[in-house]
């Protein structure tokens, strides 16, 4: 069975809304309440990433790298002679 496209520049009439309705910040307190954090990657960046799960997983990894490096560097401060 084939299905008759039309043309039109016309938004189908459930997807109009009314913005003299809208309210700026309706969700933010709910959003700060449960804790969730927004951050707008510059394009560049968010190019090298295939959506929400790989930026975690690298940030992740970062955390750990650090992680690591300042236990090597805390650890060598403690063995050096004071001198």
């Amino acid at each position: 069975m084939k299905v008759k496209k039309t043309k039109t520049d016309e938004m189908r009439k459930e997807y109009r809304f009314d913005y003299s309705q809208a309210v700026r910040g309706k969700h933010l307190p709910r959003l700060m309440k449960e804790g969730a954090n927004v951050v707008v990657l510059e394009p560049d960046v968010a190019k090298a990433f295939r959506g929400s799960a790989a930026v975690n997983d690298a940030l992740r990894s970062l955390l750990r790298v650090s992680k690591a490096t300042l236990r090597l560097t805390a650890a060598g401060k403690r063995g050096r002679a004071a001198g």
